[in-house]
């Protein structure tokens, strides 16, 4: 077992706001979270213009793989985070569940991606405080 703390982020296809904010989460922790992403019903690929956005902040996810979502990611994990999308993840006493409502990216250029992203961003490192992580970078 871990004394990180351990964040799950859930989105159906796990190919873009889940995917984003697993990789700010693991930039700006300096590793000291573990993070997790998964979905649903994973896409085959990252979404691009996620893939575009976060190269924009020195961060490289062209290589992530969805996930599909098990059981054993959500129990493993202390926070589970819905990504607005509707996905249901199994229910476990002492977890903490948030629902964050975020645009979808599916099919939307980087100029509509930029500020879902940037609310990711924003999103991460109020989670980060809450964890009592202190971000090792903020650019």
């Amino acid at each position: 077992m871990s004394d990180k703390p351990s964040v799950l982020f859930v989105c159906v296809h796990n190919a873009g706001r889940s995917q984003m904010a697993a990789a700010y989460l693991h930039h700006l922790s300096g590793g000291a979270v573990e993070v997790r992403s998964a979905g649903s019903a994973p896409a085959e690929h990252v979404n691009p213009a996620a893939v575009a956005a976060m190269a924009e902040e020195g961060i490289d996810i062209h290589a992530e793989k969805p996930k599909v979502l098990t059981v054993d990611a959500v129990k493993d994990s202390d926070v589970v985070i819905t990504m607005g999308c509707g996905d249901t993840c199994p229910i476990f006493p002492g977890k903490r569940y948030e629902d964050w409502e975020l645009e979808d990216p599916a099919g939307q250029g980087l100029e509509a991606v930029r500020p879902i992203r940037d609310d990711i961003r924003r999103r991460v490192l109020g989670l980060l405080e809450e964890l009592n992580v202190s971000a090792a970078r903020t650019r």
